[in-house]
């Protein structure tokens, strides 16, 4: 597979990360709250630079021998550095027609984007979209409630359109699901709030071993070293916070490997408590 794609196991599921693109966020979106003092000297352990985070955009494949799930399906083809999925899933000797089940944490247009093909058509044409009834819920309103984010207001209105255009493409697809649920054996949604109403994380489990992927609860490393740092997307910032402790806590507690959507490649890896409070992030399958 090329960069910017790992197969790895848990288990006896077989996965991939697939990057379908990425993009450079000013900083002060990532992190709206943060000490400047604090943040810079995070930015420089990391030797990353202190005005923008490039950030990847990465979804996760699922083969279990009976089902093919994809875990969110990045921004499509709408974005300069993004709408790479397709060749991402055929390097993975996957077609669109293949997959059966998609699986949305939640829908901003880096993660629903990528359902619709250039053409305004459902890419994962014979898949069904698995969405949280709240999600589906807050998208469909004219005017959903944006006000808490700490991001530019044009940034904000570009939000809702494609959401809203991306569900009603999908509308005979999606199935909504409320609370916790196996998708597919092995395969299990969690209600993950704060990020977005109806936020998703997932669990894969097979053979002992168990992957929790969070989406968006934490779009960096520091935030799980500085969990108290907001993130300028958050819908609802103390929800989210108390969200992420809880994912972050289970995931140490059960040993369990860790994926985040926009964290810096390979996405997947290990996070272990810090003595002065927080997590640390080790990167690797």
């Amino acid at each position: 597979m090329p960069e910017g794609s790992l197969a790895f196991g848990v288990g006896s599921i077989r996965c991939a990360v697939l990057t379908d693109g990425y993009y450079a966020y000013p900083v002060d979106w990532f992190f709206p709250n943060a000490d400047p003092r604090l943040l810079a000297e995070g930015l420089d352990r990391r030797r990353l630079p202190h005005h923008a985070v490039l950030s990847p955009y990465t979804c996760l494949l699922v083969e279990t021998g009976r089902h093919v799930v994809l875990i969110d399906t990045g921004a499509g083809p709408g974005g300069r550095s993004c709408g790479a999925i397709v060749a991402r899933l055929e390097m993975a000797g996957v077609r669109p027609r293949d997959v059966d089940t998609v699986i949305l944490t939640h829908a901003h247009p880096d993660h629903i984007g990528g359902t619709v093909a250039s053409t305004g058509k459902a890419l994962f044409s014979t898949a069904r979209h698995i969405l949280s009834e709240y999600e589906w819920e807050f998208w469909a309103r004219n005017q959903p409630d944006l006000s808490e984010m700490r991001v530019p207001s044009d940034v904000k209105s570009a939000i809702g359109p494609v959401a809203k255009r991306s569900i009603e493409t999908l509308r005979f697809q999606i199935e909504t699901v409320d609370g916790e649920k196996e998708v597919v054996p092995g395969v299990r949604v969690i209600p993950a709030p704060g990020h977005t109403p109806g936020h998703l994380a997932v669990l894969i489990e097979s053979e002992g071993e168990r992957l929790l992927h969070i989406g968006d609860a934490a779009v960096h490393p520091l935030h799980v070293e500085l969990p108290e740092l907001r993130n300028g997307f958050d819908q609802n910032p103390e929800k989210a916070h108390a969200t992420r402790r809880e994912l972050l806590e289970m995931a140490v507690s059960e040993r369990m490997r860790l994926m985040a959507f926009h964290f810096p490649f390979p996405s997947v890896g290990q996070i272990a408590a810090r003595a002065g409070g927080g997590w640390d992030w080790s990167p690797g399958v």
